[in-house]
């Protein structure tokens, strides 16, 4: 949900340096801060979006009073699911260590909220050793090895003109990269991998039919353990990109280990349901997202 945002304009770290890039978060300041502490992860199938897409979804959670720290990770294909993931850690590492300095807040107060491929790295921040305090999801995933990822898409086979290799690998084929605005036309590249079945080969750099095990460890739904958090997960029923069953069954699996949760089923919304800021249905759950995050948070 997107409001108007009068906050202060983000002031922006490098939380990592790599021999190729150096790794980002920006951090938004709340008007009026409770001391804790949102970390907000960008999606875009980890192939696109950057730590900028937080400016207006961060809004409602800088009004309850959160300081908001936005993270870039590496993007694939350029960079693969392992290092990716590795990112995600080492930006929370740094906000535990930093943000008491930075930001005056308590970062072991830490709640992590994604969106799509941020609401799967979310997810996947379940899994650490030291995980955050509570998840939000919003239409995220737990299972990359499923058929919907590993398999030919027959809506983007027949909703979109079809994407060549050639064009597809035109646009990323440099150096790694953490925003899309690095490349011009990855979306093709996307495009190209859920059309061929082929997203799992070329972001996590292995075939998952020789090799499915390599997965099973970035696969938060096989991964759910008695310390992962509480986590509230948000889907809408008409999702086209990624699957409603997909919050389904994560959150069977949190319930086999007895984890606090909870799914808000958004009945017709497509992905991206919570940009429709005027939707009854938005503007209800989002009151449960901060209620969610009040008690836990």
């Amino acid at each position: 949900m997107e409001t108007e945002d009068k906050t202060p304009m983000p002031e922006t770290h490098i939380y990592k340096e790599t021999p190729d890039c150096n790794i980002q978060l920006d951090i938004h300041h709340p008007a009026e801060s409770n001391g804790h502490v949102i970390v907000w992860i960008h999606g875009g199938a980890l192939i696109n979006g950057s730590r900028e897409g937080a400016t207006g979804r961060a809004t409602p959670y800088l009004n309850a009073g959160y300081t908001v720290f936005s993270i870039d990770y590496r993007l694939a294909p350029e960079t693969k699911i392992p290092h990716i993931i590795e990112d995600v850690q080492d930006a929370l590492l740094w906000v535990l260590a930093n943000g008491e300095t930075v930001a005056d807040v308590d970062p072991t107060w830490m709640g992590i909220i994604g969106h799509s491929a941020g609401g799967y790295l979310s997810l996947v921040t379940g899994t650490f050793d030291s995980p955050p305090r509570a998840i939000v999801a919003f239409y995220g995933y737990g299972d990359i090895l499923g058929d919907w990822y590993g398999k030919p898409d027959e809506f983007y086979r027949t909703t979109q003109p079809l994407v060549s290799e050639e064009d597809a690998f035109s646009v990323v084929t440099g150096p790694p990269v953490t925003s899309s605005d690095e490349r011009s036309g990855s979306t093709k590249f996307y495009l190209y991998c859920r059309q061929q079945g082929l997203w799992l080969h070329h972001v996590g750099g292995q075939d998952p039919a020789t090799n499915g095990a390599f997965f099973k460890p970035y696969c938060p739904e096989f991964n759910v353990s008695p310390n992962f958090p509480p986590t509230l997960m948000l889907h809408g029923t008409n999702d086209t990109d990624v699957p409603y069953a997909q919050s389904v069954q994560m959150a069977a699996a949190l319930k086999d280990q007895n984890i606090p949760h909870k799914l808000i089923t958004i009945e017709g919304g497509g992905h991206g349901f919570d940009r429709n800021a005027e939707d009854p249905q938005v503007i209800a759950a989002f009151s449960r997202i901060l209620s969610f995050l009040k008690e836990h948070v």
